[in-house]
């Protein structure tokens, strides 16, 4: 085996080290080569450069990170506006989709805050179990609505008639399969994690999902119990806005230490004020009153029906005592006033939207800081993400349902209700005995032809 050679020089371009030896980093710092830098000044060429691309470009100022955040914020305002109002004009469809999307991008970045550490713990099917759960809970609800509000049409269909009349033991099964694939994925170590997981995600199916729903069931019931909610908290939020800025000196709440008592209490004068004005006009607008009887319908073709007594306007008789009051002629107070009940509602609901509402925004506001979160998420730029807007949308669609169904709402009997309670509750034959008795009563009010009643107990006649 050949030994290696030793002091074998080899030639290197300008090189003027002693015997061929290529210099050591601590040597090339005193000495260097003409026409190649050292590490020295290399590192403070680049310290150079960086210090003129410092100077080129200056960072944005306090002022100007504001200003740019509020065009910003300005714009995407009016593209929501904008977007919102086109979507109600256009139909109750519409509308529903946005309600949609919202509450799963809602439900998205409130999953989103608590998810992280499932990736560094290395859990599978955490997210696909949440987006599961998430799916289950739509299919239940949206199917109470469309069963309770379309049955006249869902319940004569022959493919969807199982799945109407057997819908929530189905809704239930498909809760159970994800429950115990929830079980089935449990790991050792992490149990707590993934437990917390569980009831943070029902949480968020509660907070957001359930309470969508009631949001959903308010457009079917009438455009104006879904618009008229939404705007009062709107406006009660710009209102807060102005009259903190103007008037507010003390702080309502630690949660939020830019909200002021004044704001709030000023807001609640004004959202009032607003809510007065605007039942005024939509109340003339069957468009907005009339229950959705065709999904079809929009602005233009508008929608018909006898409109809830709480519309019409009723006489209310004053006090004797404020009428004969000694005042000028121009302040005297009339004996009789005619107002509609809905102006009383309204009160209510832009109360509740002033006092109680903005809690719902003083618990999201609690929710961040408990997960050192700014946003919920980046949805909408300049705004945060789509929870951040709708914090207080929610319980305000939920409370608007609620009194809607309470002291509203007038019950009685639907094609739907006599339809669903005929096919569960009777036979072939009782529903036939009742279908002749239904066109002999019509006959006799003279509604429908004698020939229609012959002819349904010729066809009877023959299936016997």
């Amino acid at each position: 085996m050949a030994k290696p050679r030793r002091n074998v020089q080899f030639q290197h371009r300008g090189s003027n080290h002693q015997n061929g030896r290529r210099p050591s980093i601590s040597e090339s710092e005193g000495v260097s080569e003409p026409g190649s830098p050292t590490r020295a000044s290399l590192n403070g060429k680049l310290e150079s450069s960086k210090e003129e691309d410092e100077t080129e470009v200056p960072p944005q100022s306090e002022y100007e990170k504001k200003k740019q955040t509020f065009i910003t914020r300005t714009i995407w305002s009016f593209v929501m506006i904008a977007g919102f109002f086109t979507a109600m004009f256009s139909g109750h469809l519409y509308v529903i989709a946005i309600v949609t999307g919202i509450q799963i991008v809602s439900f998205k970045e409130v999953i989103a805050i608590a998810n992280v550490p499932s990736r560094a713990k290395n859990l599978r099917f955490t997210r696909s179990l949440n987006w599961y759960f998430l799916g289950t809970t739509m299919y239940f609800l949206y199917g109470e609505s469309v069963i309770y509000y379309f049955k006249h049409i869902v319940l004569v269909d022959k493919v969807l008639l199982p799945f109407a009349t057997h819908h929530r033991f189905i809704s239930f099964m498909l809760y159970v399969i994800g429950f115990v694939f929830f079980v089935g994925s449990l790991q050792k170590g992490h149990y707590r994690f993934q437990f917390t997981q569980f009831a943070w995600t029902h949480m968020a199916l509660y907070l957001i999902v359930v309470q969508a729903h009631f949001i959903m069931n308010n457009i079917f019931e009438g455009m104006i119990w879904f618009f008229l909610p939404a705007s009062l908290v709107i406006t009660n939020d710009i209102f807060a806005y102005i009259c903190g800025i103007a008037f507010g000196r003390t702080q309502l709440i630690k949660l939020s230490p830019k909200k002021t008592v004044e704001g709030f209490v000023g807001a609640w004068i004004c959202t009032i004020i607003f809510g007065f004005a605007m039942t005024n006009v939509l109340m003339r607008y069957k468009y907005f009153i009339c229950p959705v009887n065709d999904l079809g319908a929009n602005i233009f073709t508008g929608l018909s029906c006898t409109p809830n007594p709480v519309f019409i306007h009723q006489a209310y008789h004053i006090p004797s005592f404020l009428t004969n009051l000694p005042l000028p002629a121009s302040l005297q107070i009339p004996s009789t006033v005619h107002i509609a009940p809905m102006q009383f509602h309204i009160l209510v609901f832009a109360t509740f939207a002033s006092l109680i509402a903005p809690f719902g925004g003083f618990f999201a506001s609690g929710l961040k800081r408990t997960f050192k979160v700014k946003d919920f998420g980046e949805s909408i730029p300049g705004h945060g993400g789509i929870t951040d807007r709708m914090d207080c949308q929610f319980i305000m669609g939920f409370f608007a349902f609620m009194y809607y169904q309470s002291f509203i709402a007038i019950y009685r009997a639907s094609v739907g209700d006599v339809m669903e309670r005929a096919i569960q509750g009777l036979d072939a034959e009782e529903m036939v005995e009742v279908v002749k008795g239904l066109s002999k009563y019509m006959v006799n009010q003279g509604f429908v032809e004698e020939r229609l009643l012959d002819c349904l107990t010729g066809v009877v006649g023959k299936r016997k």
